[in-house]
């Protein structure tokens, strides 16, 4: 396989006609020491990691221990201006060169990053090299359920280059970020400029337009700071919902280029419906988000999908099932997984991956499941509890919430952050909720999602799977069922080891079906009079020794009944929207 896997322009809302795919075939070598090896040990397809198979390497890179990578390749076409060089996402820490001279380096396995290496390249061939170094576990960065010992909730370790790495050349002074915020209740979009050189604004006047259907519909120019401010006339307003997700084009054009993306107009909100109950709010209205949660694990490529089809795929699926949301999962997928969910109407709750140090199951699984109604509320100062206990890694988690923030700030489907997830590597989070709403004041905020609740954030928010459920009347947030569910059943030539993980087992598809229906008819659905406006069922699909999801590992088989989900769904909606009406 080459870069065909993944052949499209990997970053949507901000695009240039002209770019390099560096996916393909690389060299690789695992070494003890972060020197150049003097050899290398084989071929390896990026971008899947050497843990998976579809790499071609099915290695498991060891707590200090460098992976090395290395290419040839030439510069975009064109003599002028800037190349930069992009990585969707490397896990962990890695050092680049070029021709062997170091063009710097990145710290993070989630997030894309830039390097500029004009100054490094030669005419002609040129030389990547790439030294990465990914302690998993033994560390304390973000990692998500990655684990060297895999097993039940926890997965396969992963490591090194997981998404796109492409070549573009830009302008001298070149479009590096646009923050594209929309006014729903002005009718205004909001485009704030980031440019290699800032100091164009001081005496040049950017265009920014907006299209609907190939016409120009808005038309403005920034001011001195980068900013333009677009009104779209009440025949052209169109909102952005799951129902109809409508995208308008948008250009913004420079002395140098002009680079085109997309925006929505829609607006997240809590508020209360015409009973005085808090609700999560789409464009102003009550609405309930039906969820899954989605890992995004693949059994060829781990975190990687093998293609861009496969991906696809697994939105349509949620979507034909009649769920309208997805909780992504500690992961931070690729730009164009956010975008599918944009065109095609999905919303998504978004976390921040979970790090700390090693996890103290008795407290943060065990005794909680065994006393919610006690330690809901248990506060998190407490580091070596909560196994936060490295100084230097709680000050990365909030560098890297804001690079998440910054990063995916832009598309329409993210309708909520969660920054902590059931007392994985948690502390100070009414801190982070603080830094999440002064970052983007736009959405609410989960702020531990499961438990060890500190009161703040828009939503309450619950994790049931062992005990009837049971929710006081009028919240004083919006409540979310953020994680339900989980029925097991290992379908018959479709799973990965004797062993398997889930929540009660069902014996059959019949008897998962007639399970979950059960489920909503008798435990969600009467919640929802209680406040209950949004639910994550877990889960999309199984993943390893999890076989919760309502599709397969590999994803050929579905083991949901499909028209038993979309029945169960269009009863939720409906008792929904019987639940908010004003008492006759």
């Amino acid at each position: 396989m080459s870069a065909e896997a993944f052949p499209h322009y990997p970053r949507p809302q901000l695009r240039r006609p002209a770019w390099v795919n560096l996916n393909g075939v690389w060299q690789y070598a695992i070494t003890e020491t972060p020197g150049t090896p003097e050899r290398y040990d084989g071929d390896i397809l990026v971008p899947f990691s050497p843990e998976a198979p579809r790499s071609g390497v099915h290695r498991q890179l060891r707590p200090g221990q460098w992976l090395h990578y290395r290419r040839a390749f030439a510069p975009p076409p064109g003599a002028d201006g800037r190349v930069l060089l992009h990585f969707g996402a490397v896990d962990w820490r890695c050092t680049a060169a070029v021709n062997g001279q170091t063009v710097g380096g990145h710290t993070g396995g989630y997030l894309p990053f830039t390097l500029d290496i004009t100054a490094a390249l030669r005419e002609g061939e040129n030389e990547l090299t790439l030294a990465v170094l990914d302690p998993s576990e033994t560390h304390h960065q973000a990692r998500g359920k990655q684990r060297l010992d895999r097993g039940g909730m926890f997965y396969t370790a992963q490591s090194g280059i997981w998404q796109t790495v492409w070549l573009e050349r830009v302008p001298e002074n070149y479009v590096k970020n646009i923050r594209i915020t929309p006014l729903f209740e002005q009718r205004r979009v909001r485009v704030e400029l980031e440019m290699a050189d800032d100091s164009i604004f001081a005496h040049t006047d950017l265009n920014v337009t907006v299209r609907k259907g190939g016409a120009v519909i808005a038309e403005d120019w920034t001011d001195g700071t980068g900013a333009a401010e677009l009104f779209i006339q009440n025949e052209h307003f169109r909102p952005w919902s799951p129902e109809d997700p409508f995208l308008y084009d948008l250009a913004v054009t420079t002395p140098d280029e002009t680079v085109t993306g997309y925006f929505a107009m829609r607006s997240f909100t809590v508020a209360p419906d015409a009973r005085g109950i808090l609700r999560f709010c789409l464009n102003g209205r009550p609405y309930l988000q039906h969820g899954l949660l989605d890992q995004g694990y693949w059994p060829e490529g781990l975190y990687t999908p093998p293609d861009e089809e496969a991906m696809l795929r697994d939105l349509l699926t949620a979507k034909r099932l009649g769920f309208n949301m997805l909780r992504k999962h500690v992961k931070v997928e690729p730009d164009r997984w956010y975008w599918h969910c944009d065109r095609l109407g999905l919303l998504v709750w978004q976390d921040m991956p979970n790090g700390g140090g090693q996890y103290n199951h008795w407290f943060v699984t065990n005794a909680i499941n065994i006393a919610q109604p006690l330690l809901r509320h248990f506060p998190d100062r407490s580091y070596r509890l909560f196994a936060r206990t490295h100084a230097g890694e709680r000050a990365a988690y909030y560098q890297e919430l804001e690079a998440l923030v910054r990063c995916l700030y832009n598309h329409p489907c993210i309708c909520g952050w969660v920054p902590f997830n059931e007392g994985w590597g948690q502390f100070d989070a009414p801190k982070a909720t603080a830094l999440l709403h002064a970052l983007d004041p736009t959405r609410p905020v989960d702020e531990a999602s499961g438990w060890f609740d500190q009161g703040g954030g828009e939503v309450y928010s619950v994790h049931n799977y062992f005990y009837p459920l049971h929710l006081r009347p009028r919240p004083p947030r919006a409540v979310a069922l953020s994680e339900y569910g989980g029925i097991a059943w290992p379908c018959p030539g479709h799973t990965t080891n004797e062993k398997v993980y889930g929540y009660g087992t069902a014996k059959s598809r019949a008897d998962l079906t007639a399970r979950y229906r059960k489920l909503i008819a008798h435990s969600v659905l009467p919640q929802l009079k209680n406040g209950l406006s949004s639910l994550v069922y877990t889960q999309l699909s199984d993943v390893e020794d999890e076989v919760n999801g309502i599709v397969t590992y590999d994803r050929q088989v579905t083991k949901l009944d499909e028209a038993a989900a979309r029945a169960c769904a269009e009863a939720l909606f409906k008792e929904f929207e019987a639940c908010i009406q004003k008492e006759e």
